[in-house]
């Protein structure tokens, strides 16, 4: 297996908040995260070989040692149907896979990947992800793999640059997956600062080394900016409200935690609006995640390359997991499937036919049985394309 950084992800200049000890927020706060895609269950990863260490970043070998020392692992969503759908496409060549090639666009922990490799044993997969936590957990799951796999530390909207950097690898890409939102194990960390149950520093980044943490857009943006990008970002109703209180509180005193911002918006929100709607400070984490991670640029960068990537008859299957990720599929789909026949001509003209067509009939959602199992895929949509030919 081989690991591999982009130009653009540089480990030097590190900066951290420093490690603080999770703690109860003194109001009940049952976490309700919209856009996660696995859950913990009883997997242990083991240990880690040295080559994650010299690739990745001795900070982050070391926290993905302490990692192994806990229970740590993931169920994820819709896997037996993700398998489904790409199979046509990864078996056109043989059914074991072989000459295939799978792009894991959002490793992760591995679990999706795990799964391919084992079921195509000739299946070769490249994997992204800006997190050098997950891809030293992904790494240590699929040494078994061995050269089948190559990951990739880098956002998904570098996609068309990793497929020229593994050269004859990839030529052409016969399946890619999407599985957007956050990650367990950023979830589960809560020294990262995603979640708003326990107190943690106010960070949120997916990639550790990225400049921007969500302490700075709250203690920095002006109340015009953090207004739009909590309703933009946020869907929040009471964004107005809500960043006139986030100037008028770090006037006094800069925000520093998860918890100062919950116990704001506790007293921002109308506490009848409190009792509907989930959690209070949940529209709010989000905005703050999208704007740290620029999630919603990276995605309208990567779907046109990725759509660009596929060879003839390969496809692409993308799990969103809140409405503005998935209405950017929705509409990037759309006009993949469309005829580019000028309106009002009468026949189809030679060359203009739709490049794409849905696999799936809209967004398909997870079924009972599953979001029973998986409670974190109740607000799964996956779609799904082929390229013709």
């Amino acid at each position: 297996m081989k690991l591999c950084t982009t130009s653009s992800d540089s480990m030097a200049n590190r900066h951290r908040h420093p490690a603080r000890a999770s703690r109860p927020l003194p109001e009940p706060a049952l976490a309700y995260f919209p856009n996660a895609r696995s859950v913990l269950s009883d997997r242990d990863p083991g240990a880690a070989g040295t080559l994650l260490e010299e690739t990745i970043g001795s900070g982050a070998y070391a926290r993905g040692m302490a990692m192994a020392r806990e229970p740590h692992g993931h169920v994820p969503v819709l896997l037996d149907r993700c398998v489904e759908l790409l199979k046509p496409a990864l078996t056109r060549q043989s059914p074991d896979g072989s000459g295939a090639v799978l792009v894991d666009a959002t490793l992760g922990a591995g679990g999706h990947a795990e799964r391919f490799l084992t079921e195509f044993p000739g299946l070769r997969l490249i994997g992204l992800d800006r997190d050098p936590d997950a891809l030293w957990i992904a790494g240590e799951r699929l040494a078994p793999f061995g050269d089948r796999v190559v990951l990739v530390r880098t956002r998904y909207d570098g996609l068309e640059g990793v497929l020229t950097q593994t050269g004859y690898w990839a030529n052409k890409v016969d399946g890619i997956l999407f599985d957007l939102g956050v990650s367990s194990m950023q979830l589960d960390r809560t020294e990262r600062g995603f979640s708003y149950s326990t107190d943690a520093p106010l960070d949120m980044r997916m990639d550790p080394d990225a400049a921007l943490t969500a302490a700075e857009v709250v203690n920095t943006y002006d109340e015009k900016a953090l207004t739009r990008a909590l309703r933009e970002f946020g869907e929040e109703r009471f964004a107005s409200r809500i960043a006139a209180q986030i100037v008028r509180r770090r006037a006094r005193q800069p925000f520093a935690t998860t918890g100062d911002l919950v116990e704001l918006l506790y007293q921002a929100i109308p506490a009848p609006a409190r009792r509907t709607g989930g959690h209070p400070a949940k529209r709010t984490f989000q905005a703050l995640r999208i704007v740290v991670n620029g999630e919603l640029d990276s995605l309208r960068a990567a779907l046109p390359a990725a759509l660009t990537a596929l060879a003839p008859g390969g496809r692409i299957v993308v799990m969103a997991y809140q409405s503005l990720e998935d209405r950017i599929v929705k509409n990037t789909f759309a006009a993949a499937t469309a005829s580019r026949t000028p309106p009002g001509l009468p026949v189809e003209l030679p060359g203009h036919e739709p490049q794409f067509v849905a696999v799936t009939r809209g967004a398909e959602r997870a079924t009972p049985a599953e979001v029973e199992h998986n409670p974190r895929s109740a607000p799964v949509r996956l779609r799904a394309l082929e390229k013709v030919g």
